[in-house]
């Protein structure tokens, strides 16, 4: 995260930056990670790269869980028929895996830009965080305290996000920090593949895909520390996900 806020700031070379008497050098002390088959040094280059993932991965699960959190309000609350059509479509939705229908939802808008990318992640995510806000308002809709609001003929709205939503925070935090470590997962994915960002990108997953082929002439560098890199963060994400469940099971 500090990388992602503070990189561009911090980095010796440009990332950006061609050096083409300097190509596929391994680890030195003029260049840490070695640079890449341009000449671009791969330390500057993983440190940047931080940046797009992460900002990326974090809008879309702060959108996927704001939708996600809304629907599952408003599914677990009305019930009924309401509930019934909605949690079918949520479940046609989510049979399909994330990667696969992101790349369904980039391909029919016919763009690949990183808002967009953002917005349809942050989408898909939304049903499975809807259907575990749903589970956790069903049992606080029938508690003493909503049944009081409604006797204060309270509006609905008041209801949903005032009286309930403070006491289903702790299962959607748990959820966001979650689903964060799947975005990061999948904007990587989605990267490796040519969607997200744009070709020459620092981001990890980019970099891994444009560098993929040089494993073959034994230049492991570009490409193996940037999947380190991707996968500390996925598994630190998943730790501190660990220790949040923990203390909320407490």
């Amino acid at each position: 995260v500090f990388a992602a806020l503070f990189g561009q700031f911090l980095v010796p070379i440009k990332p950006e930056e061609l050096d083409f008497m300097a190509t596929d050098m391994g680890p030195s002390s003029a260049h840490w990670f070695g640079t890449d088959t341009l000449g671009r040094d791969v330390f500057s280059r993983v440190v940047v790269g931080s940046r797009p993932i992460i900002v990326m991965a974090f809008c879309a699960t702060i959108l996927g869980t704001v939708v996600g959190t809304t629907i599952g309000l408003l599914t677990g609350y009305f019930k009924g028929k309401f509930d019934l059509i909605v949690m079918r479509i949520l479940d046609a939705i989510s049979a399909l895996p994330v990667l696969i229908l992101a790349l369904l939802a980039l391909a029919a808008v016919g763009g690949s830009s990183e808002v967009v990318t953002i917005l349809i992640i942050g989408f898909v995510f939304s049903p499975i965080i809807a259907r575990t806000v749903r589970a956790t308002v069903l049992g606080e809709a029938e508690l003493d305290y909503v049944a009081a609001a409604k006797l204060r003929t309270e509006k609905t709205r008041h209801i949903l996000f005032v009286e309930i939503l403070p006491n289903v925070l702790p299962p959607i935090i748990v959820e966001f920090t979650v689903r964060l470590g799947y975005a990061v997962f999948t904007m990587a994915g989605l990267s490796f593949i040519g969607f997200g960002t744009q070709p020459g990108s620092p981001d990890w997953g980019r970099t891994i895909f444009d560098e993929r082929t040089s494993l073959l002439s034994n230049v492991w560098w570009p490409s193996i520390i940037s999947a380190i890199a991707l996968a500390s963060l996925v598994v630190s994400i998943n730790l501190i996900a660990d220790a949040i469940q923990g203390v909320v099971d407490k």
